[in-house]
């Protein structure tokens, strides 16, 4: 009778030892749990950026075409700069940031309902007010999903208000697809905005496009969101260093550049908001 071969297998001796992986594997979540965990700080932040802007535009008689939350009138630019400085300073301090979260959300809807919405009936064929739409939806719809993960209040005014927020995270995704359908529609337009150092400015004007509507499916969709929104919050985040700072330090006197690049970083902490609120969502399960 021939010998029975024997397969001996080689294991490594670390991976019979699950335990000593679970450390790594923990804290690759805690990394990015305290990364997104920043988009409440960085959206709190920017709101106060924008409400400064507000408080120069008003204070130098200056406009930005179309922006809602900076009207042209100086009386209510200064109102709507106070409310952005007072919002976004308490979600910055994490002091009532819930409530004020709420507030701001709605803020927001008021720019869309009576500011954006009539831009865009009087100019349908103009893409860019599409833009501008989207960019105040997405910014509310940042603030309410905050909302989403804070610690609820017992206050009755607050549970009735509250009930509209969890929209936020499906507006914010329908935004996206907004965004990038836009990308794809007037691509040559939006390539002409990356500087001219960075080559291939109608592929990466293609890429973001796909980037911004693949997020927006995963949102919507609750699928890999938690990641979608990580990367999304990564890629705008490169965007206000890499193609808005330039900017603004070209023009630092056109308001315009500075509203643009407190969007695209407002809409990193957004990003970063969906994500938090993914990960929550998953927690509870």
């Amino acid at each position: 009778m021939p010998e029975t071969s024997q397969l001996v297998i080689a294991v490594d001796p670390i991976l019979c030892q699950p335990e000593r992986l679970q450390p790594n594997l923990l804290s690759g979540a805690d990394r990015l749990g305290k990364i997104i965990a920043q988009g409440q700080t960085v959206f709190g932040v920017v709101m106060v950026a924008l409400g400064v802007v507000n408080f120069f535009c008003a204070h130098f008689g200056l406009t930005i075409a179309g922006v809602p939350w900076i009207p042209a009138n100086p009386l209510f630019c200064y109102l709507c700069g106070a409310v952005l400085v007072a919002g976004g300073t308490s979600i910055a301090a994490n002091f009532h940031s819930r409530s004020m979260a709420m507030l701001l959300g709605y803020f927001f809807l008021g720019c869309v309902l009576f500011r954006a919405l009539p831009l865009v009936f009087a100019n349908l064929s103009d893409w860019s007010v599409y833009g501008i739409l989207c960019e105040a939806l997405a910014l509310g719809a940042s603030a309410w999903t905050l909302v989403q993960v804070l610690p609820p209040a017992s206050s009755r005014w607050e549970s009735v208000l509250r009930k509209a927020t969890v929209s936020g995270p499906y507006v914010f995704a329908v935004c996206l697809v907004a965004f990038g359908s836009i990308h794809f529609l007037v691509a040559r337009v939006i390539a002409g905005l990356i500087p001219r150092w960075i080559p291939g400015s109608l592929f990466f004007t293609y890429l973001t496009g796909t980037a911004l509507v693949v997020s927006g499916i995963c949102i919507a969709v609750r699928r890999l969101d938690e990641w979608a929104g990580f990367w999304l919050g990564v890629m705008f985040l490169l965007w206000f260093v890499l193609l808005h700072v330039s900017r603004v330090a070209a023009d630092p006197h056109n308001p315009d550049e500075w509203s643009s690049a407190c969007i695209a970083l407002a809409m990193c902490g957004g990003s970063w908001i969906m994500a938090r609120h993914a990960k929550a969502r998953k927690a509870v399960r």
